[in-house]
């Protein structure tokens, strides 16, 4: 598999400065052919209020089933790092994720739910999918319990 084209796998590359600047780059699926189920799990996801500037915490579990390109997963961490200091509500954050890599990969069907750490007492949990996932592929729990505090 060539990896001639990518600009950031194997460079010393600084995280962009914002999610418009960041490049989520893709590579051929060797396995295009063939449904299954890649995930990626960002446990540590961080963005800033618009309106406090205050930090938010999320856990993210992108599920997707990969068409004929893969999302290079270097550029997706450099991607989601660009949110550290990016204003946004956690709807927006975690529905333009999953939008962006629906433009850069065009998979056949993905799924994102963000789990947010409560911010004044309240946690968020955002879920968006693009349809029905393809038959027969092995549809895992996304593995993150409800939040329940101390209760």
């Amino acid at each position: 598999m060539s990896t001639e084209s990518l600009s950031q796998l194997g460079q010393q590359v600084g995280a962009p400065d914002n999610p418009d600047a960041a490049v989520l780059e893709t590579v051929p699926n060797p396995q295009a052919g063939t449904d299954y189920v890649a995930r990626f799990t960002a446990p540590e996801f961080t963005s800033l209020c618009p309106v406090t500037g205050q930090p938010d915490f999320a856990h993210l579990v992108i599920d997707y089933v990969p068409g004929d390109r893969l999302v290079e997963s270097k550029s997706l961490k450099l991607y989601l790092t660009s949110f550290r200091n990016h204003g946004s509500f956690h709807e927006d954050c975690t529905i333009s994720i999953a939008k962006k890599i629906v433009a850069a990969a065009n998979p056949k069907w993905l799924r994102i739910g963000g789990y947010w750490y409560p911010r004044g007492g309240i946690p968020i949990d955002v879920f968006w999918q693009t349809g029905e996932p393809p038959r027969g592929v092995w549809l895992p729990d996304q593995g993150v319990p409800p939040y329940r505090g101390r209760g």
